[in-house]
């Protein structure tokens, strides 16, 4: 392999690196965000007398319910992740010529899709007094906030899910099109790499 050719392969993975941590870091405010709607999520259903453990609606008759918690968690989603695509399409995956913000957001909505269904199943798996995977009652008794089994479910759920996250939304939402699918940041910096040359 050419030296060109090992500095363009160490540049590539290094942006996409970078994307990781940028996208990271937008995570980060994300959970902040989820967690926050969650906390305020549960504490209003307190106020209503509404407890996260609770059955909210029945599956098509079988013995699988959606519970109170499952609704407060894809309420954080949806908010945090119109937070997360603006961040997102303004710094981590920020283009000249990217399409118009609803356009964008429909695969953006879809991939985080993915990690919602992660997180639900998490809380349920972590919640659920009959799953194995259960978070102890003697240490998760519900009694402050710390101990509350639906926040660490819900945070534990959104981390799980932040992976898949970002290898979809990389390939799918925020992929560059045209210049015969490179990206035009990247050829900018193949040519100033082939002049120092």
């Amino acid at each position: 392999m050419s030296t060109v050719a090992k500095a363009s392969t160490r540049s590539r993975y290094g942006a996409v690196f970078r994307q990781f941590l940028k996208f990271g870091m937008v995570g980060g405010t994300g959970v902040l965000v989820n967690t926050a709607v969650a906390v305020m999520a549960r504490k209003l259903g307190l106020e209503w007398g509404v407890n996260e453990h609770e059955v909210f609606a029945n599956l098509l008759g079988t013995r699988w319910n959606i519970r109170w918690s499952h609704v407060y968690a894809t309420l954080a989603f949806l908010i945090a992740n119109v937070w997360n695509f603006q961040l997102n399409r303004s710094w981590t995956f920020r283009v000249d010529n990217r399409p118009n913000w609803f356009r964008q957001f429909g695969p953006f909505l879809l991939a985080g899709l993915s990690g919602l269904i992660v997180s639900l199943v998490t809380i349920t798996l972590l919640t659920n007094p009959t799953s194995p995977l259960a978070l102890p009652d003697h240490i998760f008794d519900d009694s402050s906030g710390l101990r509350t089994k639906f926040y660490w479910a819900n945070l534990i759920g959104v981390l799980l899910g932040t992976p898949a996250n970002f290898v979809i939304n990389k390939i799918w939402t925020f992929r560059v099109r045209g210049l015969g699918g490179k990206d035009p940041r990247r050829k900018n910096r193949e040519r100033i790499e082939l002049k120092e040359l």
